[in-house]
């Protein structure tokens, strides 16, 4: 995999996962809501005028954009798994920005994705 292609690859990685850190707080400034027929325009309303689920759904746009890029120049089998970074960036920035559990069973998990991802990254 070229500098470019990896470029793409790791560009939509980031930006799949700042778009969940970006609507988990959008839901935080929310707050916990019970999903009714009641209250689904409501609480949709309020969650649509929320700046980071905009900015969150902004960050999907164009990770779906350069993801495509990067689709064009590398292998499916190569590329999708390389997705399972997100796990570990928004596991790291969860725990850092939201106060979320990094315990010893996540910290393995994390662990044996980067191994995997090492893995995939030099066949």
């Amino acid at each position: 995999m070229n500098p470019i292609s990896l470029f793409c690859i790791l560009l939509g990685v980031a930006l799949n996962a700042c778009a969940q850190l970006l609507l988990k707080a959008g839901v935080n400034a929310v707050g916990h809501f019970d999903f009714t027929r009641a209250n689904i325009l409501p609480i949709g309303l309020k969650l649509a005028m929320q700046w980071p689920i905009i900015g969150g759904l902004a960050c999907y746009v164009v990770s779906v954009v350069v993801w495509i890029v990067g689709l064009s120049r590398v292998d499916v089998s190569i590329a999708y798994p390389m997705l399972s970074l997100g796990y570990v960036v928004n596991a790291v920035a969860a725990w850092y920005l939201f106060g979320e559990a990094l315990s010893l069973q996540r910290l393995i998990g994390i662990g044996i994705i980067l191994i995997g991802v090492l893995v995939l990254a030099r066949s």
